[in-house]
């Protein structure tokens, strides 16, 4: 599932090279999947709406289904420019 969504996301950004996904297995049945994009990219993998990002957990739950996992899928957004002055 990790190189299924990382082949997805690195084909949405304009920098794949900076794209790294973190897999950690929580349970039996369950694995968290976060997803680190370049600071300029994480609006093309969330979308308008969240909707690209929905479509990605949505695919999840297919795939999930088919090895009776759930998979939870995170974004690491930038720190707010704000905050940090």
């Amino acid at each position: 599932m990790k190189e299924f969504i990382e082949y997805i996301v690195k084909q949405l950004v304009d920098n794949p090279e900076n794209v790294s996904i973190e897999s950690t297995i929580v349970d039996d049945h369950t694995i968290d999947l976060t997803v680190k994009v370049d600071d300029k990219d994480v609006g093309k993998v969330i979308g308008k709406h969240g909707n690209t990002i929905n479509a990605l957990r949505t695919l999840l739950i297919a795939v999930g289904a088919k090895e009776k996992k759930r998979v939870m899928l995170k974004i690491i957004e930038p720190p707010n420019k704000e905050e940090k002055q």
